[in-house]
């Protein structure tokens, strides 16, 4: 199959967790993947580039502050006048900076909207314009159980993820004319290097939560992004679909 005819996945955060997971499990020969990242180095972007190819999935990354609109717009106009297409864009990169309200810091709410909320404008206003022309597009959000729920010390990435499920329903209407599809997943407590660093007793009461009595893994999210993505998915949109061991119901 030529280049300019391989579908075109867009995934923001992709290097790692639960971002290099939807990569993979997306990942087939007619599917060309580009992420980016916001990593200190290429280390992680490219053993995410290694294992796409040993599914035989042609990947590359590149360092993008997803946050910042200029760079989006013009890192969606370069991957859509290379490729000719982008058919899949996943909203995945998001940060934590937690802490009681009584003593947050504004720069750390800024910061957690700006990386979590912020992109997800950047990236699918940038995008829309593409599929809007092609007719075509499925867009996933990674949202999150607190956005629907509420935690205790994270009102800047709770009220971050509460904005990426109202967003993905009033995109979901606008883009519907023009078959694109617009859908979050939200996960719930996934094993991930976000919730690694998280004390033994937070992550206890997080597993207490849980009816399945595990954590979940970034294989899990990634298969119902796969699932969104898909045409056995193309008649659901403006849906959220969470994927939490039954934390909330």
């Amino acid at each position: 199959m030529a280049e300019n005819e391989k579908r075109v996945a867009v995934v923001t955060g992709g290097s790692r967790g639960i971002g290099r997971a939807i990569i993979l499990a997306l990942a087939e020969p007619d599917l060309q993947v580009v992420f980016n990242h916001y990593d200190p180095d290429d280390v992680a972007a490219a053993e995410t580039v290694r294992l796409a190819a040993e599914r035989r999935c042609q990947a590359e990354g590149e360092k993008l502050d997803v946050s910042n609109y200029e760079a989006v717009q013009e890192f969606f106009r370069k991957v859509a006048d290379r490729f000719g297409r982008i058919d899949i864009l996943v909203n995945n990169a998001g940060i934590t900076r937690d802490g009681f309200l009584s003593r947050m810091k504004e720069a750390d709410w800024d910061a957690v909207l700006a990386v979590n909320l912020k992109s997800a404008f950047n990236c699918t206003q940038a995008v829309s314009r593409f599929m809007m022309k092609q007719r075509y597009g499925r867009i996933v959000n990674i949202a999150s159980v607190v956005g629907a729920m509420g935690n205790a010390g994270q009102a800047n990435y709770a009220a971050s993820k509460a904005g990426v499920i109202g967003f993905t329903k009033s995109i979901a209407r606008e883009l519907a004319s023009r078959n694109i599809t617009v859908n979050a997943v939200a996960p719930g407590f996934i094993e991930t290097d976000m919730t690694a660093v998280l004390p033994e007793k937070v992550k206890e009461a997080f597993l207490a939560q849980i009816p399945l009595g595990r954590a979940g893994r970034t294989e899990d999210v990634a298969q119902a992004v796969k699932f969104l993505t898909s045409e056995a998915a193309s008649y659901i949109t403006g849906q959220v679909i969470h994927v939490n061991g039954g934390m909330y119901m």
